[in-house]
């Protein structure tokens, strides 16, 4: 079942969204304040987030143009007809499961075995609870095997560098994260460069998707 993060902080209008959102079928998940709506983002998987589509009141051109720029699906104005909210919903899901599917790439040593579309991993027997940012920062690690990724380029890879609320020690905090859920006496995958940054050393790319019909080559 798809999970939908509602961000709205007026509490009638956010019950009455996730009310609709659960009556078609989705599994609706409120929160009231982007602290909260960050902290959800950071610790569990969402298939969509309002406000990835943007529901204001604000129904100014550049206040719409803005919220293209900051890569928004959609921008939905107040007064809003429900059954549209959840049309755009639909088509927003569905275009996001085209756009990420020829992009979906694996990496594995036979150990650790990340799979970065459907946002699982194994590592030997266990499945290590990964949160959607470790996952993109294990993911920019893969993708640049056997050389140093400064703190500063893992930032504007992860978070575009502009700010996010992220900062130095955040990286740090997550580092420390991924590394304790995949990292084990007898597997180390991550090498840290004091003053500079990290490189990833754990083995090599075994293989990559190019469509959800291709083989492992």
């Amino acid at each position: 079942m798809e999970r939908i993060l509602i961000v709205e902080d007026d509490l009638t209008l956010s019950a009455g969204l996730c009310f609709e959102m659960d009556t078609a079928g989705y599994s609706s998940v409120p929160a009231y304040s982007f602290a909260k709506a960050r902290y959800l983002l950071e610790h569990e998987n969402f298939s969509l987030a309002l406000p990835v589509i943007i529901l204001t009141a604000n129904d100014l051109e550049q206040h719409m143009l803005t919220g293209f720029d900051m890569d928004a699906e959609d921008y939905v104005t107040k007064p809003f007809h429900m059954r549209i909210l959840k049309k755009r919903v639909e088509v927003a899901l569905s275009r996001l499961g085209q756009n990420t599917a020829p992009q979906a790439a694996c990496w594995s040593d036979g150990y650790l075995i990340p799979d970065f579309s459907a946002l699982t991993a194994r590592r030997g027997r266990e499945k290590p609870a990964i949160t959607p940012n470790e996952y993109r920062l294990l993911k920019v690690l893969t993708e640049n095997p056997n050389m140093i990724l400064t703190r500063q380029r893992i930032l504007d890879r992860l978070w575009d560098g502009t700010g996010n609320f992220i900062d130095d020690h955040t990286l740090t905090v997550t580092m420390n994260r991924l590394r304790a859920k995949i990292e084990d006496k007898s597997h180390s995958y991550i090498k840290t460069v004091r003053g500079m940054g990290y490189i990833w050393t754990g083995g090599r790319r075994l293989w990559k998707i190019i469509s959800p019909t291709t083989a492992p080559g």
